[in-house]
């Protein structure tokens, strides 16, 4: 085969003769970026908030209001919330929710970094196949041991208590606690707790005064991805509570709104009603969940 020789230089004036974008050029490309990200952000957006608008709109309207639910209430009209807290007893079941979800939450934060610490610091075989076990538990629907579940709580005397919900649905999210923290518990130096055993420290003052207040941002990440869940947990809540005393917001909701199929009104706005603590706690712990998501992401 022929050897084709090529000047020197030749790459050099071939690049240096390229046509160079002109910066006009370059400024219409970016515009266009930016316009096309944001109508598909608006877009996003709008398919997020319309369900929230349309059941706002609906739930200031009387029952005679037969306009669409798209349009806007002309007077607000707050019957339908007096109705729902009323006749659907949804303050009594938001504080039955606060309860489960409360204690719920508290328990997979302490058990979930408690159980984490030792796993990931002591770095052995036994503890690999733990943490590889409790991926393995994260993948396994909670429906499918429905039946076992529900026959424990019975012999111990756990159905319509909180205590019986509280331990199910905290034995149903441990697991991804425990992963959570043991992922970012991984990149925390080590040489901070020995330089705090240089200093005298004890175990359980490295721990409070040293690890644990580094996880300020991994723990609000699993109080929101563990907490919301909980408070918006209907399959157990259903077979598990069946007083009406104990039972939290979501099964409520559901037998409030099917004894108000010709009452939607009332219906969107006893799901409003329990919307408002949940997302009361989200903005509190928004700054933080940012944090620790990115955080969790680069390490």
């Amino acid at each position: 085969m022929p050897t084709v020789t090529v000047p020197a230089g030749a790459t050099a004036r071939t690049r240096a003769t390229a046509p160079v974008p002109s910066p006009a050029r370059t400024r219409t490309r970016t515009r266009a970026r930016n316009v096309i990200l944001g109508i598909l952000i608006a877009v996003a957006l709008v398919a997020q908030l319309l369900p929230f608008y349309v059941s706002l709109t609906t739930a200031l309207k009387p029952r005679t209001d037969l306009s669409s639910q798209l349009v806007p209430p002309h007077t607000l009209f707050l019957g339908n919330f007096v109705t729902a807290i009323q006749d659907g007893g949804i303050l009594h079941a938001i504080l039955s929710s606060t309860i489960v979800t409360g204690a719920g939450t508290l328990l997979i934060l302490v058990l979930g970094a408690a159980a984490a610490y030792p796993l990931t610091r002591l770095k052995t075989r036994t503890n690999k196949t733990i943490l590889a076990l409790i991926l393995v538990m994260m993948m396994v629907p909670p429906l499918s041991i429905l039946v076992p579940l529900y026959s424990m709580l019975v012999d111990i005397s756990g159905i319509n208590t909180y205590w019986g919900i509280t331990l199910a649905l905290v034995a149903e999210h441990l697991p991804l606690a425990i992963f959570m923290y043991s992922a970012f518990l991984g990149s925390v130096p080590y040489s901070l707790e020995e330089a705090a055993a240089l200093d005298g420290a004890g175990l359980f003052r490295r721990l409070f005064g040293v690890v644990f207040p580094l996880l300020k941002p991994v723990t609000a990440s699993v109080a929101i991805l563990a907490g919301v869940p909980i408070w918006n947990e209907f399959p157990l809540s259903v077979y598990i509570l069946n007083d009406q005393s104990v039972r939290t917001i979501a099964p409520t909701v559901s037998t409030f709104f099917s004894q108000q199929t010709s009452n939607l009104g009332a219906a969107s706005a006893a799901s409003l009603v329990a919307l408002v603590p949940i997302l009361v706690v989200y903005l509190f712990l928004q700054r933080y969940f940012m944090e620790g998501a990115v955080a969790g992401a680069v390490k």
